[in-house]
């Protein structure tokens, strides 16, 4: 009965931020469109598009590939931190893992921006 109430509260925030966000900014819209504003400053200015741009599923394997071998490097770097220290199994391969993990997104990161520049 618990976890029914958790998740009924978790929704009940979520519905009221989105639901504050949204009315308050109708409220701004419509008191600057009262004074007169143009409603051009209600649309942000997006940079304009290349024609060559990268399509987003190449940047979303490209990110999954590099952090698949983060976490395989950091599986097998706890084996051998098993077997030739005295660290605990369970912090060396947790450790590794998100270390490497972390590692490999920042990589996937930095590749997919290095794409993005290149073309």
């Amino acid at each position: 009965m618990e976890a029914v109430l958790v998740f009924i509260s978790l929704f009940v925030v979520v519905f009221g931020i989105f639901y504050l966000h949204y009315s308050t900014r109708n409220k701004e819209r419509l008191s600057l469109i009262e004074k007169g504003a143009d409603a051009s400053i209600f649309f942000s200015a997006k940079a304009p598009q290349n024609k060559k741009s990268v399509p987003i599923w190449k940047i979303l394997i490209l990110n999954l590939a590099v952090l698949l071998m983060g976490i395989g490097s950091g599986i097998f770097i706890g084996s051998i931190l098993e077997a030739y220290t005295l660290i605990q199994p369970e912090v060396g391969y947790t450790g590794s893992i998100f270390l490497m993990a972390g590692v490999g997104l920042f990589v996937g990161f930095t590749l997919s921006k290095k794409l993005v520049e290149k073309e």
